[in-house]
């Protein structure tokens, strides 16, 4: 296989981690945890697993003592995200360390490879080809959910003729759901199987305070933001181009604010900022059509507006439609199947109560389509499929149009619009998620020696040099909470959500007036892997601002 001059300097990067993973550790445990919300119904349903304390891993002057070979096995699930091959070294280096004849089996694209019994031994010269690399390519990633117990037992015959002690299983807040029902389960049974979960998503969703980010968010934020400005460089030269871009985030806007954070635009949407001011669509379009209005005043008739991908569903009246057409789809998907292409849009309106049906019929007939489109494996509209940029555009035109003939707007206004998803979700990890990622996998064959399952692998304090980050585990039931999916409720890891009362959200809408009316693009370049220390391990300026208060 032929390689850039890049990757093959990459090979040879090193990954720090914190220094107690160096050498003997032990845990210090906390105290007992629970639920982040409904914590009766989550310790129903999980009561061996529940209410286990947070670890934290200490040097100790004893070896960690295994009883023989540790078999590991590990899946990659959902979507990519940057520095997932460094997890999987983790795991290989720690197992190694723990015992020479230690085995890591990857199972193949996905959770269908522990169910199908699809899997290849990871020696260390496959991994030694995969190190700081992106993307999932070593054993592949899928979305099919863990959850039924026909899929257990078939998963446990190959982790049985595996020799396998421990499963770990990468993924977002619905693999990771998925990790804390299998882990229930094999205890209730005396499976003789653990199960620990890495915390995955370039959303940027999956965080509490022990899960400080989820790997490959760093990442993903610098390679949209370098594309933003140099847009924005674009922008400023030719003078002439609104440039509406979309990024990834389809329930939270962390990647929107990261992104804003580092390039300045001159509109940024937060969804959830929309959902506590209960905007309408209209109010985001007199928003942006404002802003480009006093710009036009200034003779300049160009800019930036970034989009999170999953502000539809945050605007209230068309959250509240989306939950009914989930609610109404989940239980009449057949009849909606096999109603004419030309009758559905009628037929939907006439299932949807009043209110929703109104608001479904205001609807372009692309975007209302759209809203009936098939659900993703956890019964959410595909909201990437939703052109929400272009839908912006097309109202923001109309309300230019119409405030011309108000003499309210003198400009010129020409859009070009963008979605920036695919596009960072395989890039070669930065400094910050190589050594990130490779640390979650190290304490996570940590967590597998002192016996642990169903917990998380954390690591803390990531904006002072790795050396000084702290390790350990959190057990996952203390993140769950009960959220209605597929019409029925069910336990899920609670997303985090833009925080509006957090520092990174504060410092943006201190300085957004300012970025609106003013040309005050930053241009972050392409991401760097060699030289000054400031610029290649800095870690994300929403962390900067949550653990240090400035950037």
């Amino acid at each position: 296989m032929t390689k850039s001059a890049l990757q093959v300097a990459r090979a040879g990067y090193k990954p720090q981690m914190p220094h107690v993973l160096n050498g003997n550790v032990t845990i210090k445990q906390g105290a007992d945890t629970e639920a982040v919300r409904d914590k009766e119904e989550i310790q129903k349903l999980f009561p061996i697993t529940y209410g286990r304390p947070i670890v934290q891993f200490v040097e100790s002057s004893v070896p960690s003592k295994v009883d023989g070979p540790v078999n590991v096995g590990v899946i990659l699930s959902g979507g990519q995200a940057p520095g997932g091959h460094n997890v999987i070294a983790g795991i290989f280096d720690g197992i190694k360390r723990l015992h020479a004849d230690s085995r890591l089996y990857g199972f193949l694209l996905g959770p269908d490879g522990l169910i199908n019994h699809k899997y290849k031994e990871l020696t260390s010269d496959i991994i030694d080809e995969y190190r700081n690399t992106g993307g999932f390519d070593i054993i592949g990633s899928g979305r099919t959910k863990l959850e039924t117990k026909e899929q257990f037992d078939k998963g446990l015959k190959i982790l049985k003729k595996l020799g396998i002690k421990a499963l770990v299983i990468i993924g977002g807040d619905d693999s990771n759901t998925n990790a804390c029902v299998l882990a229930e389960y094999y205890a209730s049974i005396s499976a003789g199987v653990q199960v620990i979960g890495c915390p995955k998503t370039i959303d940027g969703d999956l965080k509490n305070e022990q899960i400080e980010t989820s790997f490959g968010f760093d990442t993903a934020c610098k390679v949209y933001s370098e594309l933003i400005g140099n847009i924005q460089r674009d922008c400023n030269s030719s003078r002439k181009y609104w440039h509406f871009i979309k990024v990834m985030g389809r329930s939270a806007s962390h990647i929107a604010l990261e992104c804003a954070l580092q390039t300045h635009p001159n509109v940024c949407i937060v969804s959830e900022e929309v959902a506590a001011k209960e905007q309408s669509l209209n109010d985001i379009v007199d928003q942006i059509a404002g802003v480009i209005a006093k710009r036009a005043e200034r003779g300049s008739n160009f800019g930036t507006v970034i989009i999170p991908e999953g502000l539809i569903e945050f605007i209230p009246a068309i959250k509240r439609l989306i939950a009914e057409l989930n609610d109404f789809l989940a239980h009449n998907q057949d009849e909606f199947d096999q109603t004419p292409q030309s009758e559905k849009r009628e037929y939907v309106i006439s299932k949807l109560s009043e209110k929703n049906a109104a608001i479904y019929a205001s609807l372009p007939e692309n975007v209302a389509r759209q809203l009936t489109l098939d659900r993703d494996p956890h019964g959410n509209v595909q909201v990437s499929l939703i052109e929400t940029e272009k839908l912006l555009v097309e109202m923001v035109k109309k309300r230019l149009n119409a405030w011309a003939k108000e003499g309210k707007y003198t400009g010129k206004f020409a859009a070009i619009t963008h979605f920036f998803g695919y596009e960072g979700r395989c890039a070669a990890p930065s400094n910050y998620d190589a050594n990130y990622c490779y640390s979650l996998g190290y304490a996570a064959s940590m967590l597998i020696a002192t016996g642990k399952t169903g917990y998380m692998a954390s690591i803390r304090n990531t904006t002072a040099p790795a050396s000084e980050w702290i390790a350990g585990g959190v057990p996952i039931t203390m993140m769950l909470n009960m959220e209605r999916r597929h019409g029925e409720m069910k336990p899920v890891i609670q997303k985090a959500l833009v925080d509006l009362e957090g520092a990174p959200f504060k410092y943006f809408e201190s300085h957004r007036d300012q970025w609106a009316i003013e040309t005050s693009y930053v241009y972050p370049g392409p991401i760097q892997y060699f030289g000054p220390t400031e610029v290649c391990d800095e870690p994300s300026k929403t962390l900067q601002l949550e653990q240090k208060g400035a950037i």
